[in-house]
């Protein structure tokens, strides 16, 4: 399931961001590394948001500034298969 989380997440940022998924790893850091200014991170929150259902608070969404920190996120708040 985070295989496919972490997948979903590069897709998202690079086509957000307009780079390309290898630059995409779970320790680039979204201003620093992959030019995001504020309006993207409020485009990438929302579209976490929408791809995967759920809330990402304001005061979580600030403390994101990682790859890894929405991948945190996420998993956190996935269900758990009981299949």
């Amino acid at each position: 399931m985070t295989t496919i989380i972490i997948a979903q997440i590069r897709a998202i940022v690079a086509e957000r961001l307009g780079v390309e998924e290898e630059h995409v790893f779970e320790a680039a850091r979204f201003v620093e590394d992959l030019g995001a200014d504020s309006l993207d991170m409020v485009e990438l929150v929302m579209a976490f948001e929408e791809a995967f259902g759920c809330e990402i608070p304001d005061d979580a969404a600030e403390k994101i500034t990682t790859v890894r920190d929405v991948i945190a996120f996420l998993t956190a708040r996935q269900p758990v298969d009981a299949g």
